[in-house]
């Protein structure tokens, strides 16, 4: 018997094309039980064996949202691609129908700006955020980068000279350097998480915390 699916395990992608229906895609793969909705037929149509239900509606027709039963879901996904105009009516629109929580996808700052102040709950920049990452992994000794806000990182980098042998207490890195070591992978061994008396070793590969500026900074010392 097929497990029931709840309202708050659906979710509603409006716009399929590269963004949205690549996120639709891992939504899927990630259980959730996905309505995309796209104007074009074509983009349905490319995802339509992939989706649970694919419908080609106009995203700002208030009417066909309601058909479709998006104003009673919890989660939408506005992913329209370059209709700044479509996109922000829809965001308005989902607002309107009282959507618990919008993520919306911007083309710009100002675009994104806009999005926020007509009721989206969390809005992403694809393209800038992922130059701003790469940016950071070419420029530094980061294997990974991920940032929470404009003054909030978390940095994975392999140990400088300054930490090694030392414990996290020693180094004082909060004070001289600002940021935080969150948590510690000694080589084959997984992460784990750190306390002031953690010693650093050669070949250790830490997660930073802090303000970009800082553990940038920190993460090319040698």
């Amino acid at each position: 018997m097929a497990r029931r699916i709840a309202t708050d395990e659906r979710i509603a992608v409006l716009g399929l094309g590269r963004f949205g229906g690549s996120l639709a895609l891992e939504l899927t793969r990630q259980g959730w039980e996905v309505v995309g909705i796209d104007a074009d037929p074509r983009a349905v149509q490319a995802h339509a064996d992939d989706l649970a239900h694919a419908a080609v509606a106009d995203t700002t027709d208030e009417e066909a949202l309601r058909q479709l039963g998006v104003h009673e879901l919890t989660n939408v996904v506005v992913g329209i691609g370059t209709d700044i105009q479509a996109s922000i009516m829809t965001t308005s629109l989902l607002t309107d129908l009282g959507v618990p929580h919008i993520l919306a996808k911007a083309l710009s700052r100002q675009h994104a700006t806009i999005l926020r102040r007509v009721g989206a709950h969390h809005v992403v920049l694809p393209e800038h955020e992922a130059g701003e990452r790469i940016a950071h992994l070419v420029t530094g000794r980061i294997l990974n980068f991920i940032q929470f806000d404009d003054d909030y990182v978390l940095a994975e980098t392999p140990a400088p000279e300054v930490t090694v042998n030392r414990t996290l207490a020693d180094a004082e890195l909060r004070s001289t350097y600002g940021v935080t070591v969150m948590s510690i992978k000694r080589p084959g061994e997984p992460f784990t998480h750190t306390t002031p008396e953690t010693t650093v070793y050669a070949g250790d590969v830490l997660i930073v915390a802090g303000d970009p500026r800082s553990v940038h900074a920190f993460t090319t010392l040698p």
